[in-house]
């Protein structure tokens, strides 16, 4: 919904005909997992998937108070122990396997409030000035990609006088 609004491509799309483009994405990628020690991630086979129901999937779990539990789920699911995860049943099943109720998940992926919120939720970011993801707002201001983390946490660090 984010790209649709913005008129953003994924970087498999946008950079498919740049010579050199994407395997210097992938450089990244590896000189990211290796400096922050990432050494679970495993690529996901299934990469890209449609993330919609797994993004409503995370309104429910903030609505139910297990947001953390939940993107914990989802991200080992992702790039720990890859799997299809735009497939229901495989949702379910993974949701299941860490202790979360997959059904209610699912169940509750399709109720309106939730696809409601998802929504309001991408155009108040898209409004703020969100393009992509990554992308972090500390106060006013805006952090866009896995490279400005750093500059995330110092913003954070700043603001608490730190």
């Amino acid at each position: 919904g984010l790209f649709k609004l913005a008129n953003n491509r994924a970087p498999m799309v946008a950079f498919a005909e740049v010579k050199n483009k994407l395997q210097y994405e992938q450089l990244e990628i590896a000189r990211f997992i290796r400096k922050h020690g990432l050494s679970q991630f495993t690529f996901n086979p299934f990469f890209p998937v449609n993330t919609l129901q797994i993004m409503r999937g995370a309104i429910v779990a903030q609505l139910d108070g297990v947001l953390a539990p939940y993107v914990d789920a989802v991200f080992h699911h992702m790039w720990e122990e890859p799997k299809k995860m735009d497939d229901p049943d495989v949702i379910r099943a993974a949701l299941d396997g860490s202790g979360l109720d997959g059904a209610r998940f699912l169940a509750r992926m399709g109720d309106a409030d939730v696809k409601e919120r998802l929504m309001a939720n991408t155009q108040s970011s898209f409004e703020r000035g969100a393009f992509g993801i990554p992308t972090f707002f500390i106060g006013d201001e805006i952090f866009f990609g896995k490279d400005g983390l750093r500059d995330v946490e110092e913003e954070i660090l700043r603001l608490q006088g730190a």
